[in-house]
């Protein structure tokens, strides 16, 4: 077996390739407890603070639907590393800011860079493998990659009360350098050259708009950014629901997202097991399951039980086993309709789903932060979308006409 063949199903290569997908979470998670300490530091308003957030989201959104194409361009390691070397750039100037308009720029430019390595590496994945192995393969990367906001918070934690709020980015920059060295060291090229696709304008716009309006790309993509969106308004409030709500201090962020990491890698692992055993859709119904009952039980307890840590984030850590069941199914199989253009396909998948978790960040989380069971009731509708889109997928008949742009 040749080095190529074997290296993708190796433990290193997943933690290579969940490393890179863990820019983005260690960009949002890392710094949420200095959300107080930053407006305070600045002496600005909590919203603008807030606005950190959805400026990085916004910017990786949009960036995301360039990154895929590129790598069909110009290859996958120089898009890779390029990207790293942006972000780098980008996360001194979060370090050094001097204001909060200084903040959201270099914000923004984390954003513009930081979705680059997850989008290629899952077109890596299924440059490689197929069917279940590409399935065993993402599912140890979201495992891995699962360890990145259970790790994040705790770390920012320990360095706010610690090192003050600036030395979460100084670590941040520390970790995309080694990052870089290691990307350059151990990630071959998996995209031929006589395989790429001319970065042309009209044929870029006729693949996105072939992708774009594709009725299952749409119906796919829709499944896990809802589900997305449905635990990230925990994720984005996570200073009210924690420190307000339930009256942990900075230190204690570990409580949220431990155990939603837990529920991550517990998902994705059952997902790497049933591989080959289970179909993608049963394995895709299972989760739902687990979801649906985690969101209904969320209302239940939200409604009628005292605020309390233990049962208030239960719910929600067992809705994440079924979001990580769920969305290594639907990413493989999104990512086979188009089989000539994956990074973009993988693009577009990424800035359905960011685009969505930017305007929940910045507009519907929100509203949502009054009472524990507003945030409740904003997870089930999410879910509820969530569900009823997959249902009509898979009752809608299979189009005729080729999927591949």
């Amino acid at each position: 077996m040749t080095r190529a063949a074997a290296l993708p199903r190796s433990w290193g290569f997943a933690a290579l390739l969940a490393s890179l997908a863990m820019i983005g979470p260690f960009s949002i998670d890392l710094y949420l407890p200095a959300f107080p300490a930053i407006a305070q530091g600045f002496d600005v308003a909590p919203i603008a603070v807030q606005q950190t957030l959805s400026v990085y989201l916004f910017a990786y959104a949009g960036m995301m639907l360039w990154h895929g194409a590129l790598s069909d361009a110009f290859g996958r390691r120089p898009v890779v590393i390029g990207a790293l070397c942006v972000y780098a750039f980008a996360t001194l100037g979060c370090a050094i800011a001097g204001n909060i308009q200084s903040l959201w720029l270099f914000r923004a430019l984390q954003g513009i860079s930081a979705g680059g390595p997850l989008v290629v590496g899952r077109a890596v994945i299924r440059d490689r493998l197929h069917g279940a192995d590409a399935q065993r393969l993402m599912s140890q990367v979201t495992m891995v990659f699962g360890a990145a906001p259970a790790i994040a918070p705790i770390v920012g934690g320990i360095l706010l009360n610690t090192l003050g709020w600036r030395a979460i980015f100084w670590v941040l920059l520390a970790f995309v350098i080694a990052t870089i060295a290691w990307t350059a060291r151990a990630l071959d090229e998996t995209l031929p050259k006589h395989v790429r696709q001319p970065l042309d304008a009209r044929r870029m716009w006729h693949n996105y708009v072939a992708v774009l309006t594709h009725r299952d790309f749409l119906m796919l993509a829709a499944v896990p950014a809802l589900n997305f969106a449905a635990f990230f308004i925990y994720v984005a409030l996570a200073p009210t629901f924690l420190i307000d709500k339930l009256g942990v201090s900075t230190w204690g962020f570990a409580v949220l997202f431990i155990p939603l990491i837990a529920g991550v890698m517990i998902g994705a692992a059952i997902s790497g097991r049933v591989a080959g055993l289970l179909t993608p859709s049963r394995t895709i119904d299972i989760g739902f399951m687990f979801m649906g009952g985690a969101a209904l039980a969320n209302v239940a307890i939200s409604a009628f039980a005292p605020p309390g840590v233990a049962w208030n984030i239960a719910p929600v850590a067992v809705f994440t086993i079924g979001s990580a069941m769920v969305t290594p199914s639907v990413t493989i199989m999104l990512l086979d309709l188009f089989p000539a253009t994956r990074g973009l396909a993988s693009s577009l998948q990424g800035f359905v789903q960011f685009t969505l978790g930017g305007f929940n960040a910045g507009t519907i989380a929100p509203l949502l932060d009054a009472t524990l069971l507003t945030m409740a009731l904003g997870m089930a509708a999410f879910t509820a979308a969530s569900y009823a889109i997959w249902r009509l997928y898979r009752r809608a008949p299979v189009p005729s006409l080729p999927a591949a742009p």
